[in-house]
């Protein structure tokens, strides 16, 4: 018994120590950085931070697979993901989008025209023609921290995301399936929302050391779209429940 005292003496004196996010009940209780919602036309309905420049993880790829689409590439063209496995650029984009699969960004931007290099700087073009004009990536996974954006440039990538319907087309899926002879290769969705709650227009998870818990989606509700934006939140279990805690009250 004496023991069970100091150990939750201990939890309770411990900085780590902070509300569990399945039981958020109060925007005080984020511990998102940065974070926004907006509505169907873009009006900001609540916010923090939104104009810190942050690392992003795996947002990334949606910017990835963007730039990718716009040479209107030949989406049946195979390539080696394993030594167990080929795929096609279309289903690269899709692991790379629902599983946030590093290795497949990194084949969509060394197939890219003109290599690796003019991948990463054609993603750049289109941040700055999207006008995210605080926005910048070093490579096609987001694995570098020198991936980083903001909460208000994000609001403009979740707009031309939705535009995209093989990003919308992820955004329904909770895996992805292969079969390579009489084997069946299995993705999974980051978000476990995904098919069982709500109806997502987009959704892109990601996280490193440096981002924390990031998400960023496109969902209809009961009042209607909402547009959202997580950055920074404590880890990679934070980052959902807050989000949806985030578009659920506001």
């Amino acid at each position: 018994m004496r023991s069970l005292i100091l150990i939750l003496v201990f939890l309770a004196l411990c900085p780590a120590w902070s509300k569990p996010a399945a039981i958020l009940d109060d925007p005080e209780d984020l511990t998102a950085r940065s974070w926004l919602v907006a509505d169907a036309d873009n009006k900001v309905i609540a916010s923090k931070d939104t104009t810190s420049s942050r690392a992003i993880g795996s947002i990334t790829k949606l910017m990835t697979v963007l730039a990718v689409m716009e040479t209107r590439p030949m989406l049946d063209q195979s390539f080696l993901y394993s030594k167990q496995l080929r795929l096609t650029r279309q289903e690269l984009i899709e692991i790379t989008l629902v599983r946030s699969d590093n290795r497949a960004a990194d084949i969509l931007c060394e197939s890219y025209p003109g290599g690796y290099k003019r991948c990463i700087e054609a993603m750049n073009d289109l941040a700055v023609r999207y006008g995210m004009l605080n926005t910048r990536f070093a490579d096609a996974s987001g694995l570098s921290p020198n991936n980083v954006s903001t909460a208000e440039d994000l609001l403009k990538l979740l707009n031309v995301a939705e535009k995209n319907y093989l990003i919308v087309d992820a955004a329904g899926k909770t895996d992805v399936r292969i079969q390579n002879k009489k084997r069946w290769f299995i993705f999974k969705q980051t978000n476990p929302l995904v098919g069982h709650k709500h109806k997502f227009v987009v959704s892109k998870t990601g996280t490193t050391n440096a981002a924390g818990g990031c998400i960023v989606l496109t969902v209809e509700t009961e009042r209607g779209l909402r547009r959202v934006v997580v950055l920074g939140s404590k880890n990679g279990r934070t980052r959902i429940p807050e989000a949806e805690f985030i578009f659920t009250t506001n």
